[in-house]
């Protein structure tokens, strides 16, 4: 339908075109809500990257009292309703001022993508023989240099798609943004809502298409660090 020649949405479509891609990309308001959504997607990956790793490896390595809380917490997210947060968060970022900003919308969706990344750098971390860690720290190495050149090398394929999973999860968000969304600060999905509550024209299809290509391509990037991950090594 993304392609169809009417001006209206139908399918089979009664003829191609490009018109809507066009559309799109000639649009002020079409490319600033892109434009957002790709500099909160990747501002929250890279928050929620070091955050979710940071966390992943307390969790697994550290012992201390209140670990199992600790880890609730952190994968509360994924089980809490998102209207929910949406509306928890709005209030606390209202007292703060933050709705309605870049900062607020990055912070809002890093808390829902940590868990992704916990959970994934946490799997690693689990696979890791401690065995090669305590070898370096024999041979003279720090903790720091432990970690540079021996575990994060390791849990690379981990942080990698944590980090992908984050990237998707606030691509593809809708309700908090739209809690905390301005007029001049909306993400694509935001814009999608609002312009399906007026008026549906193909652009709305060429939209979903782009996001969904963007989604698919990121998960199969997933797959493929997967399977090398579980590659056996030669």
């Amino acid at each position: 339908m993304s392609f169809s020649a009417s001006n209206e949405l139908t399918f089979p479509p009664r003829g191609l075109s490009l018109r809507w891609y066009d559309n799109f990309f000639t649009s002020d308001k079409w490319t600033a809500a892109m434009l957002t959504s790709l500099q909160v997607s990747l501002l929250t990956t890279a928050v929620a990257t070091i955050v979710g790793t940071a966390t992943g490896i307390g969790l697994v390595r550290a012992r201390f009292w209140g670990k199992s809380l600790v880890n609730g917490f952190m994968l509360a997210p994924l089980i809490v309703p998102v209207v929910v947060i949406a509306i928890g968060m709005f209030f606390v970022f209202s007292s703060f001022h933050l709705t309605g900003s870049l900062p607020g919308l990055v912070l809002a969706q890093s808390v829902l993508a940590v868990p992704f990344v916990v959970v994934n750098v946490a799997v690693s971390a689990r696979t890791v023989d401690r065995n090669l860690e305590l070898a370096a720290q024999n041979l003279g190495a720090n903790p720091w240099r432990t970690f540079r050149h021996v575990t994060l090398p390791l849990i690379a394929p981990g942080i990698v798609a944590g980090a992908l999973f984050a990237f998707i999860a606030s691509w593809d968000e809708v309700v908090v943004a739209i809690f905390l969304s301005s007029a001049t600060v909306r993400t694509l999905p935001v814009l999608m809502w609002s312009e399906v509550r007026t008026k549906i024209d193909p652009t709305i299809a060429a939209v979903a298409t782009m996001l969904m290509l963007v989604t698919t391509v990121s998960l199969l990037l997933i797959l493929v660090l997967r399977l090398r991950a579980t590659r056996p090594a030669t």
